[in-house]
Formats: C-alpha cells, structure tokens, sequence
C-alpha cells in the first residue's frame, strides 16, 4: 500500500534532484512493482511535492490539490504494470497527475460554476524582482484568473518544462492550440501587471 498523507506530510519535502540515472530508475521500479514499501515511501518522497505544485497551480485550488495529490499516486502504484519506460518514471506521473487534475475539474464544472479563488492560489511561476512587495501575489492572482485552458497551458509548458507536443497529448488538442493558448496567457500576465512593473532607473549623469 502506498504511504498515507498522514504518514508522509506534504510540507517540508524535498524535491527530486532533476538528474535522471536509467539504471537506478530501473531497480527502483523492480522494487516497486514487487510491492517494496521501502520504494514506495521514496518514491513518495522524491515525488509529492512537485505533484502537489503541479495539481494546485492548475486547479487553482488549494483545499482539493492535496486530495488529487494522492490519487495521483494511489493511480499510479495501480498502474505501475502498465509503465513501459518510454519516459522517466516522473513524467509519467506527472502525466498522471495532469490527468487526474483533468477529470477533477470536469467533475467539479458538473457540480458547480468553477471559480479558483485568488486569495488561496500558492506558488508562482517563477520568481519576480519588483520594487512594488505586492507584486508576487498580484502575479499569483493573475495565474489564478487565466482562463483554465490558458492557465494549464502556461503552467505545463512555463513552470513544468513539457513541450507543446507532449502538451497537445496530456490536454487533447493541437500543437497549435496549445501555442496559441500559452501566447494568450503570457499576453494576458504582461497586460495585468504592466502597470506595477518597477519604474526605469535613471540614467545618472
């Protein structure tokens, strides 16, 4: 069984190192697929807190990403038999995590008129040097509002590094989708916070 939330705490973790050893992959699948609670809880460990960034920075919903964080994983130690290594083990479940973040809002549209909530979304893209303090959390604000097609789009391919191909499968749309949506998010980013980009400095004489 994999490792409870109660038992592995999401705060804290460290990320896995972003290096990728084949041969030290392969044991740990070996080990994986026999059911080795050691591995599990390592796989847990190297794994959690990027999943967990990944699932709340496209739902815009911090009291579910936890919840999809671990069926992510209970997905994914359900399906280890069908991994077939054409990836590493982390894109695949990353692809998972995609995919149960997916099937989450389309449940939740059916329930409710989805809204992220600006005041609740953590973690930005990626850091922003500004004389103005609010402006990480006006930037937080504004990945929160992009619409959720350009929002998923920008978070895969600026935050999580996939290409628009491998964008275009996760999400089922076109390459060109998938580029035309990313250029709405980063136009859209620029226009919202324009106005509190840190003045020139001036030239001295």
């Amino acid at each position: 069984m994999p490792p409870t939330p109660d038992a592995l705490p999401l705060a804290g973790i460290v990320p896995v190192a972003s290096g990728w050893d084949g041969e030290r992959e392969a044991r740990l699948l070996a080990a994986l697929r026999a059911g080795d609670p050691a591995a599990e809880r390592q796989f847990y460990h190297q794994h959690v807190e990027r999943v967990y960034r990944l699932i709340l920075r496209m739902s815009g919903r911090p009291e579910l990403a936890q919840e999809w964080t671990q069926d992510t994983f209970l997905r994914a130690f359900d399906r280890l038999g069908q991994f077939r290594g054409e990836a590493a083990l982390a894109t695949w479940l990353r692809a998972i995590a995609v995919s149960v973040t997916l099937n989450g809002l389309k449940t939740l549209r059916r329930r409710e008129a989805f809204a992220a909530p600006l005041d609740k979304a953590h973690d930005i893209a990626h850091p922003v040097a500004a004389a103005d303090p609010d402006l990480p959390a006006r930037l937080r604000a504004a990945i929160a509002a992009l619409p959720p097609q350009a929002r998923r789009v920008f978070v895969l391919h600026d935050v999580e590094g996939f290409t628009h191909e491998e964008i275009a499968e996760l999400l089922g749309v076109t390459v060109g989708t998938s580029k035309s949506q990313l250029f709405r998010a980063r136009a859209r980013l620029r226009a919202v916070l324009a106005p509190f980009a840190p003045a020139p400095s001036p030239e001295v004489p």
